[in-house]
């Protein structure tokens, strides 16, 4: 863990130590789009399903409310475990931010974009 860096959920490091996806075996399958929409307050992050894609849904403090891939382009982590900063979504596992409208990793010079979809709220 780099200094500065927030710790990790505990679902997000029990996982990774197991090397298991809690969402796999379907026990608990992801809500619709809209459904995650309409239960995500500004803030928060969802795991939800588009089109049979495994999304993270997050709302920003102003209510804008984004998508992206539920992974992280860094190690494949669940982003939907992650937490919002401001207006970025920030992967609970190793604390990599992604800017919401961007999608962009400002603190890391060599990070693939994660690719967002939003709308405003």
């Amino acid at each position: 863990m780099l200094p500065g860096m927030p710790e990790p959920s505990a679902s997000a490091t029990i996982c990774d130590l197991l090397g298991e996806d809690p969402w796999a075996d379907g026990d608990s399958p992801r809500p619709t789009l809209r459904q995650a929409l309409r239960r995500c307050q500004p803030g928060q992050v969802v795991p939800a399903r588009y089109r049979g894609a495994d999304m993270a849904i997050f709302v920003l403090g102003d209510g804008r409310a984004f998508a992206a891939p539920d992974r992280c382009p860094h190690d494949g982590g669940l982003l939907s475990d992650g937490f919002v900063d401001g207006d970025r979504l920030v992967c609970a596992r190793h604390g990599w931010e992604f800017e919401a409208p961007t999608g962009r990793c400002p603190l890391r010079d060599t990070c693939v974009p994660l690719r967002t979809l939003g709308r405003k709220g």
